[in-house]
């Protein structure tokens, strides 16, 4: 049994995520970034943590890879042309999706007040725009974003647009990425964790 620490609203949604396509089950602690508890198991304070018996991990995007490679599914195996693919679309996710979104939140209301600069907020829009655009083309024929198999790079990508919807970027509504979007986000295994953690927030 693994468990979870972190706020379903975060990063660790995508976690449960995981978790529930592989069908393993979980104990989710809903622990706030940089509470004692989480400091206690990562020094950062960030979250997700994940209890996988005596291992600790950290970062969100390491467990759901470290939990695919364990259970060999929801990824291409390590050493191939493909998996550096996926690899590559993990990154661009990272860096050019996420990117976009985690610097418009420190710049809202993570950095301290002093510290933020509103302003580069219309920059990480275009950027996110951008992004949007290029993972349209990454996309192609789909359906998911490494063609007929479901990825890790996929909930990465389902969990960034329900965060850029909260934060108020354009999300395409129509079209085929806007196809893609609500066909990965209409997975059981999505909607379980979703449940699984408002059930927590109750």
């Amino acid at each position: 049994m693994y468990t979870v620490i972190g706020f379903p609203r975060t990063r660790a949604m995508r976690v449960m995520w995981m978790l529930e396509e592989l069908g393993e089950g979980y104990d989710l602690v809903p622990a706030m970034p940089q509470s004692d508890e989480v400091r206690t198991l990562n020094p950062l304070g960030k979250v997700p943590v994940l209890k996988d018996g005596a291992h600790v991990l950290t970062d969100s995007v390491a467990i759901c890879q470290y939990l695919a490679d364990k259970h060999g599914a929801l990824t291409y195996p390590a050493g191939t042309p493909e998996r550096a693919r996926q690899d590559a679309v993990t990154q661009f996710t990272v860096d050019e999706v996420e990117g976009a979104l985690w610097t418009a939140a420190k710049n809202s209301f993570i950095h301290p007040e002093d510290l933020r600069v509103p302003e580069i907020k219309r920059v990480c829009a275009a950027e996110f725009a951008t992004a949007m655009q290029r993972l349209e083309v990454m996309i192609g024929a789909g359906p998911f974003v490494m063609g007929e198999t479901f990825t890790v790079p996929d909930i990465l990508l389902g969990h960034a647009a329900g965060w850029a919807r909260a934060a108020k970027f354009d999300v395409p509504e129509t079209g085929p990425l806007a196809d893609y979007l609500a066909r990965v986000t209409a997975r059981p295994a999505f909607k379980a964790a979703l449940l699984h953690g408002k059930d927590a927030d109750a």
